[in-house]
């Protein structure tokens, strides 16, 4: 006889509070920018509890400042700098389905314990790589997916981002810093294209004001590891590793390959200005198990996310797709 609903509840609560809870890392493990920014909590971090929008405030341009002499008339006019990029919410879903005929087919609870437990596993990657995936979104594909990274650095001038073309922003000194930067120009994989991008995704001088983390394909990060293993005094003597997953360290930042990057290429990232905004109640909450209706006692359990990719300084990356 198959498992009831309450033995299922208790086998579903069982396998995410054993070990410490070590079961939800499945949700990470294949992704650096996953686990950095979702599990680590780094750069941008909210969690609204609701409203039609994500709203996300965002400093562009400074206040009114200048040296004066005694007796001098000062200014207390408040310059416009502060405006707020909105993102809509992302729904995100995964299945864990238990056939009444696979069960017909187990000799006893254990057998049935251990397709519960394979099941929400299976649930718990497949919403992984429905999201590590949308993180590399273009603009203007599929609305009911991330707001994405090539559709932050879209250079499109009048595509919004985050409800705000680029125009729709202009600095006092008549520059764009809602400008988004992403090269098509033939370039190769080498450490001038690494220069160039931190320079292109500069905001300022001093600590925090350069990217920090490049995210590449494995095939361009291995073209870099070849050049530096010729230029030893270029890198460190051992890779720096981040929860896992290896990077290259040069110039001041971490080289990362990742199998969704899209082909040609490398995108430069300041993490102090890009994270998520998951919904108090969307982070991974699931649904208790329940019959599918209409089937013969089929029963199923949904994982559900809700939230969005957010930036609040898109002068801060750099793009580039078309490299080699």
């Amino acid at each position: 006889m198959a498992l009831t609903y309450a033995e299922l509840e208790s086998v579903t609560r069982n396998y995410f509070l054993a070990d410490k809870g070590k079961a939800t890392d499945i949700y990470f493990k294949t992704s650096f920018l996953l686990e950095y920014l979702m599990k680590q909590k780094k750069g941008i971090w909210e969690r609204p509890s609701g409203g039609d929008y994500i709203r996300i405030p965002l400093e562009y341009d400074g206040q009114e400042s200048s040296f004066y002499e005694k007796g001098e008339s000062l200014t207390s006019d408040d310059r416009v700098n502060v405006n707020v990029a909105k993102f809509a919410w992302k729904h995100g879903y995964s299945n864990a389905t238990i056939y009444r005929i696979d069960t017909l087919k187990n000799a006893g609870k254990e057998a049935d314990i251990k397709l519960a437990v394979q099941r929400i596993g299976s649930a718990q990657k497949s919403i992984t790589a429905l999201l590590a995936g949308s993180i590399y979104d273009l603009p203007g594909g599929d609305s009911k997916r991330l707001t994405g990274l090539r559709a932050l650095m879209n250079e499109n001038t009048t595509t919004k981002y985050g409800d705000i073309a680029e125009a729709d922003l202009v600095a006092n000194d008549g520059t764009y810093p809602w400008e988004g930067k992403m090269s098509a120009d033939a370039v190769t994989m080498d450490l001038a294209l690494i220069r160039a991008g931190k320079r292109g995704s500069k905001v300022r001088d001093g600590v925090g004001g350069k990217a920090n983390i490049v995210m590449t394909t494995e095939t361009l990060r291995d073209t870099l590891e070849g050049i530096l293993q010729a230029q030893q005094r270029f890198t460190n003597d051992t890779n720096k590793a981040v929860a896992g997953f290896d990077a290259l360290h040069v110039s001041g930042v971490d080289i990362f390959a990742d199998d969704y990057c899209p082909a040609s290429h490398v995108l430069f990232l300041n993490t102090n200005h890009i994270g998520f905004a998951i919904h108090a109640n969307g982070y991974f909450v699931r649904e208790k198990w329940s019959k599918i209706p209409d089937s013969a006692g089929d029963r199923t359990m949904k994982i559900l996310w809700d939230g969005n990719l957010v930036c609040n300084n898109r002068k801060a990356f750099q793009g580039y797709s078309n490299v080699s």
